[in-house]
């Protein structure tokens, strides 16, 4: 059977979305991806850069550098007056303090992207294996990466936390239902040693009660008791 042949990468039609969840989906992907290769002109390049975005629900997002305000009132000023020398230092001090957290803004960027890629296989992963019918926690950990293994060790102890918490609240479940359960032992204890103790010779007594030699109790209402 000959195999329908792929219609490979498409490109999609710039158009108007309908759909407003689908729009705003879109807004935001494109806007961060927007903002992320102006932050990465600015590293490259020191290019001073101002962007502004409206939503479609007429929300304001914003990116600039060294920021907003100095770009614009530099677009808007055609013979701005040259600044003093202490001024022009402390610009470029800006800038490059700019410069590198555009540039920390960018790794953290690009490691969030591969752990969200991370966890897409791992889930697809457990997936694949809740199929098969195992366990993710019954997983081979050999082929396990450093990430991973983390991964795991975070859920499993989430679903330790999980079962610990079900059972207290199970047990506190029983012995609400059981006041029998919920009796204290002590407090049976204390009724037989105040038992025991209206039965104890008082040794300045010289008539003291002295138990049977045939008795099988010793007044805890066992037996015959004392005599």
């Amino acid at each position: 059977m000959a195999r329908k042949p792929s219609m490979g990468r498409q490109k999609i039609e710039i158009k108007r979305i309908n759909c407003e969840a689908s729009r705003q989906v879109t807004f935001s992907k494109r806007r961060a991806g927007l903002f992320k290769k102006a932050s990465e002109l600015c590293t490259l390049c020191g290019a001073e850069t101002a962007i502004l975005v409206f939503s479609p629900a007429g929300k304001v997002f914003s990116f600039g550098h060294p920021s907003v305000d100095s770009v614009v009132e530099r677009f808007l000023s055609e013979n701005a007056p040259p600044q003093e020398e202490s001024m022009q230092i402390v610009e470029a001090h800006r800038g490059a303090s700019v410069r590198e957290l555009n540039r920390q803004y960018t790794e953290v960027v690009n490691q969030l992207e591969m752990e969200k890629k991370r966890a897409e296989v791992i889930q697809q992963s457990s997936a694949a294996q809740v199929r098969q019918g195992e366990a993710w926690w019954e997983a081979p950990i050999d082929n396990m990466g450093l990430l991973e293994l983390q991964q795991l060790m975070i859920s499993m102890e989430q679903l330790k936390r999980n079962v610990t918490k079900r059972a207290d609240e199970l047990v506190a479940k029983a012995a609400v239902s059981s006041p029998f359960l919920a009796i204290n032992s002590m407090g049976i204890m204390d009724r037989y040693a105040a038992a025991a103790a209206r039965h104890v010779p008082n040794p300045n007594n010289s008539q003291a009660i002295v138990p049977h030699g045939h008795g099988h109790g010793y007044g805890f209402n066992f037996g015959r008791g004392f005599y």
